[in-house]
């Protein structure tokens, strides 16, 4: 992973690509740990929705690990967040974090992703992901935010029968 951060951008230094990618692997563990699992993603996302496992879903993978790789305070590196909305039979989105140089948008990154293998990290270029098409999370959020206005103004408007 360290040899692919530094292919993203000549300007990535090799010991800020290291420890991010020392510290995706780590925190991956610590997560997997921390969050109980013990089963494959969609299994445990069943088990966090019913209460009975703390957290594991995706979301909570990405804030955590864009929470910590944000910490490093990274000089030639920037963590972004995506989500990729439903394209697949199960209509399930999904959230990871991503690495790209300081500068470049999330389409010219890495994504690092703990939860679609459930506690091993997956890692694979922006826009080469061969199971999800990102975008940014602003923009999704951007999105459903528009969509529950409408549907609020919606309900808001009263009901007005013709009885012409």
């Amino acid at each position: 992973m360290t040899e692919a951060l530094m292919q993203m951008n000549p300007n990535v230094r090799k010991d800020e690509a290291a420890r991010a990618a020392a510290i995706s692997y780590r925190h991956t563990a610590e997560l997997a740990q921390a969050y109980e699992i013990t089963d494959p993603p969609i299994v445990h996302n069943t088990k966090v929705n019913m209460g009975l496992k703390p957290r594991g879903l995706c979301r909570h993978w990405a804030e955590d690990m864009e929470k910590r790789l944000k910490a490093e305070n990274f000089q030639t590196l920037e963590i972004h967040r995506a989500i990729a909305t439903p394209a697949n039979p199960l209509r399930l989105e999904h959230s990871t974090a991503i690495i790209s140089a300081k500068g470049d948008d999330m389409f010219s990154g890495m994504v690092v992703d703990p939860w679609r293998e459930g506690g091993k990290l997956t890692w694979t270029p922006t826009r080469a992901d061969p199971d999800y098409a990102w975008r940014p999370r602003e923009e999704v959020m951007a999105e459903k935010r528009a969509k529950l206005r409408r549907r609020q103004h919606l309900d808001a408007t009263p009901y007005r029968k013709n009885f012409n």
